[in-house]
């Protein structure tokens, strides 16, 4: 992943709008890619009582928007002054990001334990709550701070440029995880899909509970971390 962001980035010279904003923009479209953001929103959606496209789509936006809220906060002192969040709050932050994966994944499977997923086709209406999706995304995008993606924008000389640039891949990146967010929903509306998704839901909890731990293991320096 980070041999892409730094492809991405040399487009960049640093000083023409357009060319950062476009860079900006791509770097913001990828980082909705990174595994942790994956286990997380594909989780979220997922053990949710509803998990068509409509409502995949409002879960990871508000996802999304919270990621980018709490990553433009914490990324204005980093892309204009270098500084970063003290080591200790840095591995706290990742930390709460594998145990949200852990606690999403500990839900889908209780749910599953309780036959909410044997009803071949039938339809769950009442949707997760928005503000909890945000919230998981505030502590996504705290963790997200020390990325790649705020490292290159930080190499950007002008100020206003920079703080633009980070608008933009904040965005991006809700944007992106709407679509990657609605395209899961789509999957899951499937017939075939919600047909054995009682027999999927198990391998999915398990897989995304065994990422969740290793992840917050990884962030303690515990276990080999590195994306």
């Amino acid at each position: 992943m980070f041999g892409l962001d730094d492809k991405i980035a040399a487009f960049s010279d640093g000083t023409t709008l357009l060319v950062v904003a476009g860079v900006a923009i791509l770097l913001g479209l990828r980082h909705a890619s990174d595994p942790d953001h994956l286990a997380a929103v594909t989780t979220l959606i997922a053990s949710g009582k509803e998990r068509a496209a409509r409502g995949a789509t409002r879960l990871g936006f508000a996802w999304g928007l919270g990621h980018a809220t709490s990553l433009f906060v914490f990324g204005l002192p980093v892309v204009l002054y270098s500084a970063y969040l003290p080591g200790p709050l840095q591995s706290a932050a990742e930390t709460s990001v594998g145990f949200v994966i852990v606690l999403l994944a500990a839900l889908l499977l209780i749910r599953w334990r309780r036959g909410v997923y044997h009803a071949a086709g039938h339809s769950h209406r009442q949707t997760r709550n928005g503000w909890q999706a945000f919230g998981i995304g505030l502590v996504h995008g705290m963790g997200g701070t020390a990325g790649v993606g705020l490292l290159l924008l930080a190499t950007i000389r002008s100020h206003a440029l920079a703080v633009v640039a980070l608008a933009l891949f904040a965005l991006c990146t809700a944007v992106s995880m709407a679509l990657l967010s609605t395209g899961w929903g789509v999957a899951l509306e499937t017939r075939t899909l919600q047909r054995s998704f009682h027999r999927v839901a198990p391998a999915l909890g398990v897989a995304s509970l065994g990422f969740g731990v290793w992840y917050a293991l990884g962030a303690q320096g515990l276990v080999p971390y590195a994306f």
